[in-house]
């Protein structure tokens, strides 16, 4: 699978919470998602993004950010492409990498949503 596909399957998981959230970004390259709960630097709060870099794809996920017990329980598969505290990077998926970026994904959706913090 290359970079498009890698970046096709990663926006698919971020995707559904669209109707929830605000798309800031939606191109070939970059998908970029923020909350209508608005900071005090007057700046939306960040959900999340899909974002193709030169030799791999991001995934940016703020929740575990702003929450750090979210990824309690990650695998060390998906700990391996960890880069930070809140982005994935993937050059290629497997299919068990998928569900539990998903679950993770919901995990941080029902955090921000449990405290408030979709506005």
């Amino acid at each position: 699978m290359d970079s498009t596909g890698v970046f096709i399957e990663l926006k698919k998981i971020m995707q559904p919470y669209e109707r929830f959230l605000e798309c800031k970004v939606d191109t070939d390259t970059e998908y970029h998602l923020d909350t209508k709960h608005i900071m005090n630097n007057n700046k939306p709060l960040f959900f999340g993004a899909v974002t193709v870099k030169k030799n791999y794809v991001s995934y940016h996920l703020m929740p575990v950010y702003v929450e750090t017990t979210l990824l309690s329980g990650l695998t060390e598969k998906l700990k391996k492409h960890m880069h930070g505290k809140s982005c994935f990077n993937f050059k290629v998926l497997e299919s068990d990498m998928l569900i539990e970026l998903k679950s993770l994904t919901d995990i941080g959706f029902n955090y921000y949503r449990e405290n408030n913090l979709l506005g």
